[in-house]
């Protein structure tokens, strides 16, 4: 028979009698963390914005909303595309349940100025108090002596 482990009689069982699953466990552990690392990746390599420039452009900060302006005027909130109305009251909603909201704002640098300004007006009409535009730093301007 296949289940059995000893067939000398001596009474002593060689089978198995627990799986240890600590080691599956840590696996798992760490795919789990790779997959959050990647995650994010992916979804802020999914929309193609070119951000400007600034030697004073500081590091991200943790935020609640994500804004995307791109250079057609499209709107994305959190990663997915929407519309002024549906934004206002999402940033409305939110404002409400968390005072300490704070909203990043990135906008493609061929995007109208005209744009990015009602887009913070929205944001700061409806409860957001602290903002942030979403810059890469120029490393050539930063390096550059005044």
């Amino acid at each position: 028979m296949a289940a059995e482990a000893n067939m000398n009689g001596d009474g002593e069982d060689d089978a198995i009698a627990t799986i240890n699953i600590v080691p599956f466990v840590d696996i798992v552990l760490v795919l789990l963390i790779i997959f959050m690392l990647t995650s994010a990746a992916i979804a802020k390599a999914s929309l193609k914005v070119e951000l400007p420039k600034a030697a004073s452009a500081g590091a991200g900060v943790e935020s609640t909303l994500n804004i995307v302006l791109t250079k057609n005027a499209l709107l994305y909130l959190n990663g997915a595309e929407t519309n002024r109305e549906a934004l206002a009251a999402f940033v409305r909603a939110e404002a409400q349940r968390n005072a300490q909201l704070q909203a990043v704002i990135a906008a493609d640098k061929v995007a109208s100025y005209g744009d990015v300004i009602a887009v913070i007006d929205l944001v700061k009409h409806n409860g957001v108090k602290a903002f942030a535009l979403n810059l890469e730093r120029d490393a050539q301007a930063a390096n550059a002596e005044p």
